[in-house]
């Protein structure tokens, strides 16, 4: 898969049957349909709001940064925002496709995730504590 971001050839992570595509060059990630719901089914989490179904029904996000092209089918992905009042401007392909998480975007949702998931199982700890340490920020 190419990156929507800088043109790269994105990798394959896999983890208990979530496979993400992430580009080492800008740190961004892909979740196809269906893998953020695994993701937070892997962490006992039901109540999440981010189903593929959910995220299209979000309103558009008010944002300067530039649009994406959706990595599989090609057409211009929605710019909206997940995760409450310090949200996170994700892109959403509105054919369904999946989610994109430009760099260190995961890292800031999981952080988010973290403080609402403190009283969480070994599970959800064991994924965050995962997915934190393949798509840091940086920091």
């Amino acid at each position: 898969m190419i990156c929507p971001v800088c043109n790269s050839d994105m990798i394959d992570i896999e983890y208990e049957r979530i496979e993400l595509d992430y580009c080492i060059k800008c740190r961004g990630v892909w979740f196809d349909a269906g893998e953020m719901e695994l993701l937070f089914e892997k962490m006992g989490i039901e109540e999440h709001g981010l189903t593929m179904n959910d995220v299209s029904k979000m309103p558009k996000a008010a944002t300067s940064e530039k649009g994406r092209k959706c990595p599989i089918c090609d057409q211009r992905m929605k710019k909206t925002s997940i995760g409450g009042d310090n949200g996170v401007v994700i892109d959403a392909c509105l054919q369904g496709d999946g989610l994109w998480f430009d760099g260190g975007e995961v890292a800031q949702l999981l952080k988010q995730m973290k403080i609402e998931t403190a009283a969480g199982g070994a599970s959800q700890q064991k994924v965050i504590a995962f997915l934190g340490e393949v798509f840091k920020a940086g920091e």
